[in-house]
This record gives structure tokens, C-alpha cells and sequence, in this order.
């Protein structure tokens, strides 16, 4: 291929790039200004964790002499921070129209009511440390389940983009809980409704939809769904309860997978592992599926032709 078919090889694939931004509103977003940042927001997410947890995560100790400045010096930065990316996230799509000035009060009045949540946030994550801590007996410390522990990590994210989700946020209580769930493998949508002494066990394939309902006490394993029975209606389901409801003191071993709004787990109840369940179950309840019958075979045994099963 000679440099002048390369040119206008080259030149045919930019124009037929550019005819898709130009009959796709989709993919232009920069006609509807920009996008929050990512990687911003996984700085927010950092600093509010080493705010929460400090000495943690690569923030220096301090003595406690100093402690009023250092949360003060983090606590001013987050609002600052966070403040840019939801003006960024409030105007993306809207024209100008005067209006930029209220923009930036309602993002400034967002963010100074998030950072006083978080003494509430920080009380209901001691919760979830130590339901983390009594309810694994491989677990050596607090400590280690807050510097180590993806369901815990999981859940820390969870609740901080669910403050945000409340305060009808677009886009960055779901940007902070997909970056969880690349971290993890623990999937929490950010309008789920998480209560107290909330522990993930091992986590990885943990799926927890947008209108599930989770009460107090309640131990999940690694692969349990929380989901929709269907969702092929897209958009027109927007706001309908279409997750189950969990009640207060609920066990749900591994890979079992509850599906529909109108279920309901009863309190104190356990779905055994791999259980698939679209119905509600009563409180105290206990649930499994039928255990698959095993057959052994020996190296002398005719039918298998003498052959071991691997």
C-alpha cells in the first residue's frame, strides 16, 4: 500500500467517524458540556475514606491534639472537590440559560449537606465492621476489616453514594458504585436501602438491585443476586419496586438468588445456598434446595470399566 492510499484510507474512516458524532447525539457529549470526572471522584471517595479512617489508607498518624484540623483540612476539601464535579454533573445537558448562578448554590447546598451525614454514615459502618468481625471467625481484628475486606469496601462506597443517590445526584452515586464494583466484584446499587450490622462474606458476584430493601443484621455470601424477576420493560419500570425485601436478622448463603418486588424474606429466617426464590417466605424460615444424590464408583467396579472418575 503506497503513503497516498494509506491518506485516503485514512482520511474515508475519519470522515465516516465523523458522520456518527454528527447523527448520533449520543455519542457527542461534548456539545452538552462535560461529564464528571472518574478519576476525580475516586479521589472523593479516597479522602473520605481516609477522613473516616485515618491512619488507614496512607494518611500519616496523627496525635489527637491535631485531630480538629486534620478533619477540618479533609472536610473543606471533599466539599470543595466534590462541589465541582456536581455543578459538572447538575449542568450537563441543560443549555445556558442564566441559571448558572443557581447551579452553583444548589451544588454547594448538596455537598455541605452531604459532608453532615457523615457522622451518621461513619456510625452505621462501626456497625458493619463489627457485624464483619463477630460474623467471621477467620477475621483477626476490627482493623482488618476495614483496611482489607472487599465487602466492607464494597459497603463503604455503597454508603456514601447512597447519601448523594437521595439528594438526586445524576451520575456520580452510580460512578462511585461501579468503581467498587471493579475493585471487588461486589455489585451494591446505589438506591438500595442498606440498614444496620450489614456483613458480606468473601463477596465476589454479589448483586444487590436499586429498590431492594435490606433490614438490620443481615449476612449475604459471595454470588447471592437480590434482583429483578424481569425487567423487559427498560424504562417504564423506573421507580417501581422490582427487588425483594430482606427483614432484620436474614442469613442468604452463596450463589442463591432472590428475584421480584413482591418478595419478601421474613425476619430470622435462611435461604441455603443456591436457592432461587420469587416468592416470599414466612419469618423463621428456613430454606434449601434438595441436596443432588452423589455415586462413587471404584476402580473395580464393571460398569465404569475399571476406569477412576477424575
Amino acid at each position: 500500500m503506497t503513503e497516498e492510499e494509506k491518506k485516503i484510507r485514512l482520511s474515508q474512516l475519519v470522515d465516516r467517524i465523523n458522520e456518527s458524532y454528527e447523527e448520533v447525539d449520543l455519542l457527542n457529549a461534548l456539545g452538552k458540556r462535560r461529564l464528571p470526572d472518574r478519576d476525580r471522584i475516586i479521589v472523593i471517595i479516597k479522602a473520605i475514606r481516609r477522613l473516616m479512617f485515618p491512619g488507614y489508607f496512607g494518611q500519616v498518624a496523627f496525635e489527637k491534639t491535631s485531630s480538629h484540623y486534620f478533619a477540618g483540612e479533609m472536610i473543606s476539601s471533599v466539599i470543595e472537590e466534590l462541589k465541582k464535579q456536581v455543578v459538572i454533573a447538575l449542568r450537563y445537558g441543560k443549555a445556558d440559560t442564566g441559571c448558572v448562578e443557581d447551579i452553583y448554590e444548589q451544588a454547594e447546598s448538596i455537598c455541605y449537606s452531604f459532608a453532615e451525614r457523615f457522622p451518621e454514615i461513619l456510625r452505621l459502618l462501626l456497625t458493619d465492621v463489627d457485624a464483619a468481625f463477630s460474623g467471621d471467625p477467620a477475621c483477626g481484628s476490627k482493623e482488618a476489616v476495614i483496611f482489607s475486606y472487599p465487602g466492607f469496601n464494597a459497603i463503604f462506597v455503597y454508603r456514601i453514594a447512597h447519601e448523594l443517590y437521595l439528594m438526586d445526584v445524576p451520575f456520580i452515586p452510580r460512578m462511585m458504585t461501579e468503581y467498587a464494583h471493579s475493585r471487588t466484584g461486589i455489585d451494591i446499587n446505589p438506591g438500595a436501602q442498606i440498614g444496620e450490622y450489614f456483613f458480606i462474606d468473601h463477596g465476589t458476584g454479589v448483586v444487590v438491585g436499586e429498590t431492594t430493601e435490606i433490614g438490620n443484621n443481615v449476612k449475604i455470601y459471595q454470588g447471592v443476586t437480590l434482583g429483578a424477576l424481569s425487567t423487559r420493560k427498560g424504562q417504564l419500570l423506573t421507580g417501581v419496586k422490582r427487588h425483594p425485601t430482606i427483614g432484620d436478622n436474614v442469613t442468604i448463603y452463596s450463589n442463591a438468588s432472590i428475584l421480584g418486588g413482591d418478595t419478601v424474606i421474613g425476619e430470622h429466617s435462611t435461604i441455603g445456598g443456591s436457592a432461587f426464590i420469587t416468592e416470599s417466605v414466612p419469618p423463621y424460615t428456613r430454606v434449601s434446595i434438595k441436596n443432588p444424590e452423589l455415586t462413587f464408583k471404584g476402580k473395580d467396579d464393571n460398569s465404569n470399566g475399571g476406569k477412576l472418575y477424575e
